[in-house]
């Protein structure tokens, strides 16, 4: 009896079947997927941030490449795995930068990062290119593109051209969805699509489902409940909770005191699969991560 016709793999076709993206190198550094979380430093060279940290203020004495330094010193003793230099915020309403102004502000504090800790990875935090190439050039090793899912692919071009690793992260101009979980997955996929068309290696790609960027708070909870089926898109998944307004209006307090519960979530993303952790307080969210990752891991650490 003959058999029922069915598909074959084409030559040189993958399986398409997701599975755990493979170790990824940065700056000499082995990021080994599964084994454990990572943690991310948020370093922000602004007068404007949202959670009140922004290095670069006319109210706070000293010199901000300093300041800027130290704060890395301090993340890297706390045990941080990269750090994330931004120069513009990027908090609903800020006020826009000119490139000289951003160029000013971030190119100088990679430089000197890189001189203080020349084996520490560093990520480039802009949606622009002009930027991003100047902080490679200083010394970064990343592209954050928080515009990734927008009209240009410049950032994605420059990304193939330097052969860096590519940060995707979801964002709209305005939170309207029919059903945000499957639009944020859709919208990175093309994305993805995109950047692999410029030349990025898949082996490059990491994607940020960007909460709190086009979102409500309703929106985010649910991506953080719903953050597993992002595995879909078989790459390393940043999360970017900390010190977020959903966090302020769950608990109804400000930035400054939302540590407590940027912890439940830093916990909360471990357990959906988050492999990446975006934070501003290095040493508690890595004391978080290391209780989460002794419960999640358990099952990924077996043969």
């Amino acid at each position: 009896m003959d058999a029922t016709p069915s598909f074959s793999l084409p030559p040189n076709a993958s399986s398409g079947i997701p599975d755990r993206p493979s170790t990824m190198t940065i700056r000499g550094k082995a990021f080994a997927w599964g084994s454990r979380s990572y943690l991310m430093g948020v370093l922000n060279v602004t007068p404007d941030s949202f959670s009140g940290d922004g290095l670069w203020r006319t109210d706070r004495p000293g010199d901000p490449i300093a300041a800027a330094v130290e704060q890395a010193r301090r993340m890297a003793a706390e045990g941080v795995d990269i750090i994330d230099v931004g120069g513009e915020s990027s908090r609903p309403g800020h006020d826009r930068v000119t490139e000289e102004e951003e160029s000013r502000r971030v190119v100088p504090v990679v430089r000197a990062i890189r001189e203080a800790l020349p084996d520490l990875p560093l990520s480039i935090d802009t949606i622009k290119p002009r930027i991003a190439a100047a902080a490679l050039d200083a010394g970064a090793d990343v592209i954050n593109d928080v515009r990734a899912v927008g009209p240009s692919d410049a950032l994605a071009r420059l990304a193939a051209e330097r052969g860096v690793r590519y940060v995707l992260m979801h964002d709209r101009d305005e939170a309207r969805y029919r059903s945000v979980v499957a639009e944020v997955i859709a919208d990175l996929q093309r994305a993805m699509d995109r950047a692999l068309d410029c030349g990025v290696a898949w082996e490059s790609l990491i994607v940020d489902p960007g909460f709190g960027f086009g979102k409500t708070a309703e929106h985010n909870l649910l991506l953080l409940h719903e953050l597993r089926a992002l595995r879909v898109l078989a790459r390393p998944v940043l999360v970017g909770l900390s010190r977020k307004s959903t966090i302020g209006k769950v608990l109804d307090l400000p930035a400054s005191e939302r540590l407590e519960g940027t912890l439940a979530t830093t916990a909360l993303a471990i357990a959906g699969g988050a492999d990446i952790l975006r934070v501003h307080d290095v040493e508690p969210n890595r004391r978080a991560a290391l209780m989460a990752d002794a419960v999640v891991r358990q099952g990924e650490a077996r043969p």
